[in-house]
């Protein structure tokens, strides 16, 4: 086994079962590579068929055992595991930073995140809605409440290793149901260490085993085909690329599984004429380079007025190239790598082909030479239309920069897109920001701000950025049924 000395001398490598950590049935492991250096972090329990149908076993047993309890009980154990997430946020931290490349501070951003997702289906869990009334005819009383909807398989992304599981996990607990998680082949150690905090705080609140289980694995299709044709399983929620969604959707069809999908986005960000700059600037610096541009709500394509597009451009490009590429351990580092050499050789792909149709490098451009997988910050301008960067989720520090003639030229460009998980607007006139609001198309929007996750609000998309929400009081009824009850 390898396991790098940068990372926590105990951290888990096997699988989770409950609370046990164990290897494999089979010997069978993979590789973790830190994507900064292209060296290898640690090899970790690659599980097979026997591995998830005993955590589905076990999920059934563990669903019996935890629908029943109390909704305070809950409460009471998702508080705790916020506590304990967020007492060990630095080895958090650094196993995240080293296995997907963010600089450390997001890291410690994404680990307060993602906690407070527990915090916040905590005070939900005792507030699961329901309601009793007479019926309008006369003819006896209505009440309707709400059921879990049972075992669950949650399939997280590596781009935010913690904070999509936690996300998932969360309200499937606060709402009475087991968990099967399967992370990302790429950054598996962020939720085996989370095992660890799971393992610590079953124990103290006696839970059953097998309430949650991490099933790392480099056969992901194999498992969510086994799992999703089993009828004990009633849910699948996942986050990540359109097409690995869509797959999904047509294998939950057969056995009717509940279905969360949180897809792509190419998120447009636009600045009307009467937009405060400063605030527009900063707005598309995070909007665009937060976790490096890897994240599906990242500003991909900015629509800019051409009464303030010079100013605009200079500033953002000023900004875009002084970030400083490098490992995130490195706490002056404000770029990290991109996950895989395969996603970086893509993004030069997208540039390299806007550039030979004639788009302008305004800085940038280009892969860095040497060890990791980094490309430099970048801003196109004058890209023709119809080409890919445009209408393909980047997931890269590249960003675009078009002209209009007005917001309503600006809207039209900017909902041109097959996707709608989240857009931005800024514009200082109510009249302004009242139009982008109403008219951008998206599961979220962002009027004269660019943080909209919070673990409070409805996280989710339209079109082909999938259905579900996640967090918000609407996020735990995705892992609910109603129960509708007519006595007379």
């Amino acid at each position: 086994m390898i396991l790098s000395p940068l990372l926590p001398p105990d951290l888990p490598t096997g699988l989770w079962l409950g609370t046990s950590n164990r290897a494999a049935t089979t010997d069978s492991t993979f590789e973790v590579e830190d994507p900064a250096t292209g060296e290898v972090l640690a090899t970790v329990a690659d599980a097979d068929s026997a591995d998830w149908n005993a955590a589905l076993d076990a999920a059934m047993t563990a669903q019996q055992q935890w629908a029943p309890v109390t909704s305070r009980r809950r409460s009471e154990m998702l508080s705790a595991l916020f506590s304990e997430l967020t007492r060990r946020t630095e080895d958090f931290a650094r196993v995240m930073t080293l296995e997907m490349g963010k600089p450390l501070a997001e890291a410690r951003g994404e680990v307060a995140y993602g906690a407070e997702y527990f915090r916040w289906f905590a005070e939900e869990a005792v507030r699961i809605p329901g309601r009793y009334a007479t019926a309008p005819s006369g003819l006896g009383q209505l009440t309707v409440t709400r059921t879990p909807v049972g075992p669950v398989l949650a399939i997280t992304p590596w781009n935010f290793p913690l904070a999509m599981a936690t996300r998932k996990i969360a309200p499937a607990l606060a709402a009475g149901c087991p968990v099967i998680v399967k992370p990302a082949a790429e950054t598996p150690l962020t939720m085996l260490l989370l095992g660890e905090v799971f393992a610590e705080v079953f124990g103290r609140f006696n839970v059953p085993e097998g309430l949650v289980s991490i099933i790392p694995t480099t056969h992901a299709a194999e498992l969510s085909a086994e799992l999703m044709s089993d009828p004990r399983l009633r849910k699948v929620t996942f986050t990540g690329s359109t097409p690995v969604g869509r797959q999904l959707v047509r294998q939950s069809a057969e056995n009717l599984l509940h279905t969360s999908m949180e897809l792509g986005g190419n998120a447009p960000f636009v600045v009307a004429a009467d937009a405060d700059l400063d605030l527009a600037i900063e707005g598309a610096i995070f909007a665009k380079m937060r976790n490096g541009g890897e994240a599906c709500t990242a500003a991909n394509r900015i629509y800019v007025d051409q009464s303030v597009a010079n100013e605009f451009t200079t500033r953002l490009v000023e900004r875009i190239a002084g970030y400083q590429p490098g490992h995130g351990l490195d706490e002056t580092t404000t770029l990290g790598p991109i996950i895989t050499e395969r996603q970086l050789d893509r993004i030069a792909a997208l540039v390299d082909a806007a550039v030979e149709a004639g788009a302008t490098v305004a800085t940038g451009g280009h892969k860095i030479e040497g060890a990791g997988n980094f490309f430099q910050p970048t801003v196109l301008t004058e890209v023709p239309a119809g080409q890919d960067i445009l209408t393909q989720e980047i997931f890269g520090p590249v960003v675009t920069i078009t002209t209009f003639d007005g917001l309503e030229e600006g809207v039209t460009l900017a909902n041109d897109t097959e996707f709608g998980l989240a857009a931005y607007g800024f514009s200082s006139s109510t009249q302004g920001a009242a139009y982008l609001s109403t008219h951008l198309q998206a599961g979220m929007i962002g009027i004269n701000r660019a943080a909209i996750s919070d673990p409070a609000a409805p996280f989710g998309g339209i079109g082909q950025s999938g259905f579900g929400r996640e967090g918000g009081i609407e996020g735990i009824e995705e892992y609910l049924d109603v129960k509708y009850i007519a006595t007379s």
